[in-house]
């Protein structure tokens, strides 16, 4: 008897047992990776890897992750063949992305293809079923603001927006489209139409995927919300002093003759992201002075160059383990993020030997050689659909007194609220003149932002200015809740139910899979003429029964789970050029001992974090409890439930 006929004899009992929409994927897959399809969708079929020991659900999530890292990756567009550049001539970030990888000198650039998580699922047919403006309404649309207790606040949602606006935004055709609310729905509207620009759709001269859609940001983790995603933004925003980026005397980030502000990118902002704008601009001049009175004969390109590098270092960092242990609050996730860059061995083992061993032992940054799974690295349209999160902002920031005395906890007396259409755009940036960077900032840690849940989309943004790349505002209003859901059909991104299949997870089979309130299942019901087919990704990741500490759902997390490290290995500037040639000594060595955006606030303002925080992380709303003391060995943690 042959391997294979013995293989598929072991095999075939085992297939059966598998969920029916995964048996052609599985009978694809090499003997190891039907191994950990079984073990994954065993335990996804009884609902428990959260519930695991930390060191077994870290075991469970490399398998999974393997199995999206073999067939969750989709390039989109032609590869280069024979094209090499050397990496010695780019010791450093380019302007635009370029020739971060050696043997495809676009991968990652601007105007570089959207990729996939999976095959492109048609919907032109059926743009408008149900209606963008019904959905948006019936569902989505906030009813009383519901919030996050004190798991994150609002600096955390607009930190979020900061790193949307470092990696995705896609390019624009020139025709526009017009939505009209149906009668049905036009009275609880606040546009009864709204006019936008169709997404540009470009030929990929590929056979597969016919067409696709260009990045107008740079997908790589290289800053470009504050350095741009092009040399003239590049040119606008530098000093050429030092090295150093454009800030005005009061810490904020500087405006031009036309009262346009100076960033890296301009467009959509508000008070909280223009805050974080300003605070890493004062990293990176701070990484300036660092380098130069440690190597006084550094160039001004130079320190420029290196400042880049260990400030665009720092705010991956924070994001992966700060931000994102904060966003999902387990035990599990905590191991796991920080295993993402410091591997299995922890940070003590790492700062001691260095890098040993492979990604797991040691983590992703530092690695010998970058890696991209035989996929050129880009974001994915899947990814663009999950950081859909428009429901963790308020409807008013409300102001904290910040020359009180601090209460219990260093709470805050709250002095006024003000809305949020006057923090967005040119009005959010004359107000955040007037309020003052710690005040904001102070006031952003002590509030709760939205839950990511159904009826909480904030309808303020339904009546929205938008604005172009270089932040002139519109003349037509959108609403953005309607907008997001037409988006996803516009691009083709796969329904709830067919995008769990495409990153096999179990699609559920009726409503009460999704969630156990009566009331939006009635109303899912209603919307979908009750086909779960037919559910839309957003509305089903805002429905979906959360893990517990999750503050978004599983089905989001699936696509975070391959698209985080990916954005760390596939770069070469964390794997193979992290390390004191390309960074300086003294870079790398600001990197490795900054481990949260409490330490960022601390270099700057060294008084607000001592006066006004209480928690652990500057995420977690500022006056909650820190995080308590847990003796017991982080993979030898059993979930709390």
């Amino acid at each position: 008897m042959s391997f294979v006929m013995l293989k598929n004899l072991l095999l075939s009992p085992l297939r059966n047992s598998i969920h029916k929409d995964f048996r052609n994927v599985f009978d694809r897959m090499t003997l190891l990776d039907k191994l950990f399809f079984l073990i994954v969708h065993f335990i996804d079929k009884h609902n428990f890897w959260h519930r695991l020991p930390v060191f077994f659900g870290l075991l469970y999530l490399g398998a999974r992750r393997h199995l999206h890292q073999q067939y969750n990756l989709i390039n989109v567009g032609r590869t280069p063949t024979g094209v090499r550049s050397n990496p010695g001539d780019y010791p450093y970030r380019t302007a635009d992305g370029k020739y971060n990888d050696p043997f495809n000198e676009g991968a990652g650039s601007q105007f570089s293809f959207f990729g996939r998580n999976m095959m492109p699922v048609d919907q032109h047919n059926k743009l408008k079923k149900p209606d963008p403006m019904v959905v948006a309404t019936k569902l989505l649309a906030r009813r009383k603001f519901v919030d996050t207790g004190k798991q994150f606040n609002i600096i955390a949602a607009s930190w979020i927006q900061f790193m949307v606006h470092d990696w995705i935004d896609h390019l624009e055709d020139t025709e526009q489209i017009e939505l009209r609310a149906p009668k049905e729905v036009a009275s609880e509207c606040p546009l009864k139409s709204f006019k936008f620009y169709k997404s540009k759709q470009t030929p990929t001269d590929f056979y597969e995927i016919k067409t696709g859609h260009l990045n107008n940001r740079t997908p790589w983790w290289d800053g470009s919300v504050i350095y741009g995603s092009n040399a003239k933004v590049l040119q606008k925003v530098r000093t050429y002093e030092d090295g150093k980026l454009k800030l005005s005397e009061d810490g904020l980030i500087q405006e031009d003759e036309n009262g346009k502000i100076i960033s890296g990118d301009v467009r959509n902002t508000w008070a909280g992201l223009l805050a974080l704008q300003a605070l890493f601009v004062q990293e990176h001049n701070a990484v300036c002075d660092t380098l130069k009175e440690e190597y006084p004969e550094l160039e001004e390109e130079d320190l420029y160059r290196h400042a880049r590098l260990v400030t665009s270092a720092v705010i991956a960092k924070v994001h992966t383990i700060d931000w994102t242990v904060e966003l999902l609050k387990t035990e599990t996730m905590l191991a796991g993020m920080r295993a993402n860059w410091y591997g299995l061995l922890g940070k003590k083992f790492k700062d001691t030997f260095g890098h040993v061993g492979d990604s797991v032992f040691s983590g992703v940054v530092g690695m010998k050689k970058p890696e991209n799974h035989g996929v050129p690295y880009s974001l994915t349209e899947e990814f663009v659909s999950v950081y859909r999160m428009h429901q963790l902002l308020p409807d008013k920031l409300q102001m904290r007194n910040i020359d009180a005395t601090p209460g219990p906890n260093k709470s805050l007396p709250l002095t006024n609220e003000i809305p949020m259409e006057e923090l967005i755009g040119g009005k959010g940036k004359e107000n955040l003149s007037k309020i003052g960077f710690a005040k904001q900032m102070v006031s952003m840690g002590h509030q709760a932002c939205g839950a990511l849940e159904l009826w909480n989309y904030p309808v303020w943004m339904r009546d929205l200015v938008a604005q172009d790349v270089d932040g002139t505002d519109r003349p037509d209003h959108i609403d953005l809740a309607a907008l997001e859901i037409y988006r996803d059909r516009e691009r083709s991104v796969a329904r709830y139910n067919d995008f769990r299949r495409g990153m096999l997870q179990i699609p559920i089979s009726k409503w009460e899979d999704l969630t156990d309130d009566e009331e939006a299942i009635e109303t899912l019901r209603e919307v979908y003429d009750d086909d779960i087919e037919e559910l839309d990704l957003l509305v089903g990741l805002m429905a979906e029964k959360k893990i517990k500490g999750f503050a978004i759902s599983e089905t989001a997390f699936i696509i975070f789970l391959v698209m985080a490290i990916r954005r760390l290995e596939a770069d070469r500037f964390f794997t193979s050029n992290y390390n004191e040639e390309t960074y300086t000594k003294k870079g790398l060595e600001w990197v490795n001992t900054t481990e949260s955006l409490k330490d960022v606030l601390d270099r700057h303002y060294p008084e607000m974090t001592e006066k006004w925080m209480n928690s652990s992380s500057a995420f977690a709303v500022w006056d909650s409890s820190p995080n308590r003391h847990n003796p017991i060995p982080l993979y030898f943690r059993v979930p709390q439930q």
